[in-house]
């Protein structure tokens, strides 16, 4: 059984080309494209390329060409089945399926995505060229929106007296056309209705830009119904899952870093008008998490501009206690607030886009910044309203998951909080010193760990064992054959620790072992598993289980170095002895 394509489209949609290559070889930007050494052959000078906006890779000295699936089959020697598993990993995607309810699932959804495009198509048309379609748009029009930008969206337009359902019944199911939510049954006139009659419509696209649900908004002069509605949800549309306009905006991640959040429809069209096309918007719900993960895989920042009034502050608020949960290192996330009563389609369209553009860069706000201001400005001097201030960001730096972000934000918190309390006595100014003290070589400890592979850090975890439990090791010596590490200095204090303890040397302290003692401090500094240790320091077991659980992971980076090697020489000569070595090792990893 096959792959449905739509399926294999959103593993493509959501990971570049680049960051699939980037896992097996170095990659350095040039222009568009990025380049790097060759998998497929041995060279000097780099002659492969990625191109992540045409979602290709090329290698120029052996013609190797293909997507992120032939890049994986062929450097990990994987079947089609396998390279599937192995990026649907990778994006975070569930495993397909092949089972009854799989296959039902996936003919369900050709049906709905097929409703769903003669849906946007016709009444696209109709708005196009259907006389009886003026008022929306003379409406469109007052809107400043032109033709371009109606087409670019796919704009729609659905008549009060239209029942297009007449047309999809000769083609789909009764139930399929009541689930895809364009229609509603009235059991008094037991008569199905347009949901969206009498209303502007925007499609709103899956990542792959096919339509999966609506936006529907009225046009002026009727209050008695809500301005905007959208359609519900389905098996297929989920609005904590979805922003509209991200399938157009991705393809401009590669030369854009920046992604503008907005609140509305035609607040992305606005903006897009204009000529900024780095804009989505969510989906008349509050922001979820899940749309912050889907943003951070494509953009390094997110600015979140809301409308400029009391309810657009609210909006904002509540977007930053969620999201602020999901930064990560090497992302932003930041706010701009406009002026009262102005939303970002008309402070654009008065201003262009340049003005917006300095707007955005001089007023843009960092999340912690905007949290910290606003808590501040609900705070009196009062010891109960300060008590109540310190505990709602305490609770908010502690909801980051990421460890290294928490600890910065955490830090820039009690700084700020320490700096308005200058009456505190000394005891508690102290006991903030200490913690901002504490937290100070956050950020420096991360650089310096960034510049660390993980094996090295591990190796020290390994060695920091070692050094803090020597006398353990006197009687089992033999932990340590066929450990092998690949840091040249780690590799030297392995060598003489092993040496000690072959000789039975007992009470042998280490500094009489003529170790450089800068390195003895790295490997303090560095070692991850110290936390752990000092909890089970008196349990032997819970030692030598933590050892030999590092050793396995050693043992399994030689075997992946190992491997590595193989495929290269394999892609080379193609001979059946290297592919049956290599076939043994990847068992072998299996079973590791």
């Amino acid at each position: 059984m096959k792959y449905p394509k739509e399926y294999l489209d959103e593993i493509k949609t959501r990971l570049k080309v680049s960051t699939v290559v980037s896992k097996s070889i170095n990659l350095k930007k040039r222009g568009k494209e990025y380049i790097g050494l060759s998998p497929f052959k041995t060279e000097k000078t780099p002659s492969f390329t990625v191109n992540d906006e045409k979602e290709f890779y090329h290698c120029f000295s052996t013609g190797e060409h293909g997507n992120i699936f032939d890049f994986i089959m062929k450097t990990q020697n994987l079947k089609f089945g396998e390279a599937v598993k192995t990026l649907a990993n990778l994006a975070s995607i569930r495993p397909y399926a092949f089972s009854k309810e799989d296959k039902e699932r996936e003919e369900n959804w050709l049906k709905y995505k097929s409703i769903y495009s003669k849906y946007v198509d016709y009444y696209h048309n109709e708005l196009l060229k259907n006389p009886l379609s003026k008022s929306a748009k003379d409406y469109l029009k007052k809107r400043s929106l032109t033709i371009e930008e109606v087409k670019k969206f796919k704009i729609g337009f659905v008549k009060k007296n239209s029942n297009f359902i007449e047309n999809l019944s000769k083609d789909f199911q009764e139930n399929l056309l009541k689930e895809c939510g364009l229609f509603y049954f009235d059991e008094n006139k037991k008569k199905y209705f347009e949901r969206f009659r009498d209303r502007i419509i925007f499609p709103i696209n899956n990542i792959s830009g096919n339509p999966i649900g609506l936006g529907g908004r009225i046009m002026d002069g009727n209050n008695n119904l809500a301005k905007y509605i959208n359609s519900p949800e389905t098996p297929y549309f989920k609005k904590g899952s979805n922003l509209f306009n991200l399938d157009k905006a991705r393809k401009l991640s590669n030369t854009i870093e920046d992604i503008y959040l907005v609140e509305g429809y035609m607040d992305v069209i606005g903006l897009s008008k204009s000529g900024i096309e780095n804009s989505v918007a969510n989906l008349g719900t509050s922001l979820t998490e899940k749309q912050i993960l889907i943003l951070n895989q494509f953009f390094k920042k997110i600015i979140i501009c809301f409308d400029g009034d009391e309810s657009g502050y609210k909006a904002a608020l509540r977007a930053a206690e969620s999201s602020i949960k999901e930064l990560q290192p090497e992302k932003k996330i930041s706010f701009l607030f406009l002026p009262n009563k102005e939303d970002p389609d008309s402070f654009v369209n008065k201003n262009g886009k340049n003005y917006f553009l300095n707007f955005s860069k001089e007023n843009s706000i960092a999340i912690h910044q905007f949290i910290f201001n606003h808590y501040k400005n609900e705070t009196d001097d009062s010891p109960s309203s300060l008590a109540i201030f310190e505990k709602k960001l305490k609770s908010i730096g502690n909801s980051i998951k990421d460890e290294y972000i928490k600890k910065y934000i955490l830090e820039y918190f009690f700084q700020k909080i320490s700096d308005l309390t200058p009456h505190l006595n000394n005891k508690f100014k102290n006991n903030y010193q200490k913690k901002i003290k504490s937290l100070k070589s956050t950020q420096k400890f991360f650089n310096e760990t960034k510049s660390l592979s993980q094996i090295e850090i591990k190796e020290f975890s390994f060695l920091y064992i070692i050094i803090n439990n020597l006398d353990l090791f006197f009687e089992n010596k033999k932990i340590f054959e066929n450990v092998k590490l690949f840091t040249k200095e780690n590799k030297l204090i392995f060598e003489k620790l092993k040496n000690e303890i072959n000789t039975n040397k007992e009470n042998i302290l280490i500094k009489d072992m003529g170790i450089d003692e800068q390195l003895l401090n790295r490997i303090d500094k560095f070692a991850t598993i110290k936390h752990i240790l000092k909890n089970i320091k008196e349990d032997p077991n819970k030692i030598f289980g933590l050892i030999e659980e590092i050793i396995r992971d050693l043992k399994n980076y030689e075997l992946e170095l190992r491997i590595e090697d193989l495929e290269s020489k394999f892609s080379r000569d193609l001979s059946e002895k290297t592919f049956n070595e290599l076939k043994e090792l990847k068992k072998l990893q299996k079973i590791n």
